[in-house]
């Protein structure tokens, strides 16, 4: 029997998931902001989750209603017959996505569900479920938009991003739904060597390798949501799980090369877990020795772009990766991932296309580059092609981008509930090369002079509100060197009458600037430096303690050992 579920992805990426969805047998696709809506039966379901590589988490609805206040939410709630999902003695936990002006805080809906799942197990039973956070028996998920609600079973649990093969982790690492999503817009199905010489821990090698041999990536993962519920088939799960075949070989090799060590060994770590060291080979390497690859190839890459992470250069590493493609890469396709229009000007080559992505909260692009040798008049009567037919449709697509654009623009906070699933990383804001810092008193105050020039030309934006640095907090118009709140002052002398100096003395301690706020080291713009490690690292020998599931992938790794 088919009923309706839910794919939710990240913006961007809907049409692949889409295409995904339709290549598995899902009826009645389709696309909607950050999600693509199918019906299908529970074998679809399961392998929705086990194979799509595009898709975060796969919701089952269970109600439609309209949410026009919290008494709507609760009735319309109460309203469900819960002994038919949950049982008393079970545990459950309510995610919530809101966008409406009635109800400001998703915490505050999904309390209300909450309470009328609860108070009817206690009317009925005089029980009634608990609630867990961290390993719930149902996980439940309401979605409001505006006045539109839906309420469904979250059959994933963990985010389907997390794979289970990431045993390291580098600053700053590509999600990897949205490094699947890359490697599916490019259309590379294996077909030729695929190459990334900036390859951080590995991630884009390790989803184009499943992509290319067509593995499902929940092939390393240790369980499902849905392995909880009442209905669950255990027997349907495991000939989903160990059906491989639609799996192909594949002829040809994947490179990755990083110039820091410690990447290319965690690189290393990470491909060999996932049992595919025979087709991925990982060097160190700089940008700038890359020489052209003996056989036809596609690179995907991810460059810093001065946001997490940046090197000592970052526009001179853009001029490399230009200089490389032109002199070094003839003949081939490159596909490049990045966020400032700065950057990709220093790369001096004309885009065959440019694709709108969100990575996090930063509206990136990813721009395809064809290379080939000599003029282009000669390599289109020679049969080439710069830019096919559907390119030239995409790029005439009108806002394609948001309106009035600008790279420094961000999406709200409120916009980015999802658990924060684009990437795991702290936030370090870097500089591009011509804002470096300098040590000196007078250099730092020319770097902040040099910095505010450029927000005025590109765009300064604070919580999706743009206003003018110099005139404007809150509303509130004032010179910023002669007032506070009404009181005239000496900016660098005084602060309440107390002369001081700015640098070294706050409330007569002295510190260093750039290393202590209250004996916490971090960086300048006040983001804390201490090191997380967020990925799973057991061994992968207990990723799948059911042995009836195992014994064919654990097959490969003992291969590839």
């Amino acid at each position: 029997m088919e009923f309706e579920l839910i794919a939710k992805t990240f913006m961007g990426l809907e049409p692949i998931l889409a295409q995904e969805l339709t290549e598995l047998g899902a009826n009645d696709v389709q696309i909607g902001r950050r999600m693509v809506s199918f019906k299908g039966d529970k074998e679809l379901m399961y392998r929705a989750n086990f194979q799509l590589h595009t898709a975060i988490r796969i919701l089952k609805p269970i109600i439609h209603f309209k949410a026009r206040s919290a008494d709507d939410v609760y009735n319309e709630v109460l309203k469900v017959d819960w002994s038919k999902y949950l049982d008393p003695d079970k545990t459950f936990a309510v995610d919530s996505v809101i966008f409406s002006d009635e109800f400001r805080h998703s915490k505050f809906v999904a309390y209300k569900v909450k309470d009328a799942i609860v108070d009817q197990f206690r009317e009925k039973t005089g029980n009634r479920p608990n609630i867990s956070i961290t390993n719930p028996d149902i996980r439940l998920h309401i979605h409001i938009a505006d006045e539109d609600g839906t309420l469904s079973l979250d059959s994933s649990g963990e985010s389907l991003h997390r794979r289970g093969y990431r045993q390291e982790s580098v600053e700053a690492p590509l999600n990897e739904v949205l490094a699947a999503g890359m490697i599916l817009m490019t259309g590379w199905k294996g077909d030729c060597d695929f190459i990334d010489p900036m390859c951080g821990s590995g991630t884009l090698l390790i989803e184009a390798a499943l992509i290319a041999q067509n593995i499902s990536p929940g092939v390393f993962r240790k369980s499902y949501a849905f392995e909880k519920w009442t209905d669950f088939d255990e027997e349907l799960f495991d000939m989903v799980y160990n059906d491989d075949s639609k799996e192909r070989d594949f002829n040809h090799h994947i490179y990755g090369y990083d110039i820091d060590m410690k990447c290319v060994n965690t690189a290393r770590l990470n491909v060999k877990a996932a049992g595919l060291s025979k087709i991925i080979t990982v060097e160190q390497a700089d940008i700038k020795d890359f020489t052209q690859p003996a056989e036809k190839s596609i690179m995907v890459t991810n460059p810093p772009y001065g946001e997490r992470i940046s090197t000592p250069d970052l526009l001179g590493t853009y001029r490399i990766i230009g200089e490389k493609l032109k002199h070094a890469f003839t003949g081939n396709e490159a596909w490049i991932l990045s966020y400032r229009e700065e950057c990709f000007e220093q790369i001096g080559l004309r885009p065959s296309i440019k694709i709108p992505v969100f990575n996090g909260s930063l509206e990136c692009e990813f721009r395809k580059y064809t290379i080939f040798e000599g003029k282009l008049k000669s390599f289109r009567n020679e049969g080439g092609v710069v830019k096919t037919e559907e390119e030239k449709a995409a790029m005439a697509e009108k806002h394609r981008f948001k309106k009035n654009r600008e790279f420094k623009q961000r999406l709200e906070e409120e916009s980015e509930n999802e658990e924060g699933d684009i990437r795991s990383f702290t936030f370090h804001h870097h500089q591009i090369d011509t804002f470096k810092q300098k040590e000196s008193r007078e250099d730092r105050r020319q770097s902040r002079d040099r910095k505010r020039d450029f927000d005025d030309d590109h765009g300064d934006d604070r919580g999706g509100r743009r206003f003018d640095r110099d005139n404007d907090r809150g509303g509130r118009r004032f010179d910023r060197d002669n007032d506070r709140g009404g009181r005239r002052f000496d900016r660098d002398n005084d602060r309440g009458g107390r002369r001081f100096d700015r640098d070294n003395d706050r409330g007569g301690r002295r510190f260093d600037r750039d290393n202590d706020r209250g004996g916490k080291r971090f960086d300048r713009n006040g983001r804390s430096n201490d090191k997380r490690k967020f990925d799973n690292k057991r061994p992968f020998s207990d990723r799948r303690p059911n042995d009836r599931r195992g014994n064919r992938k654990n097959d490969r790794r003992d291969n590839d050992e």
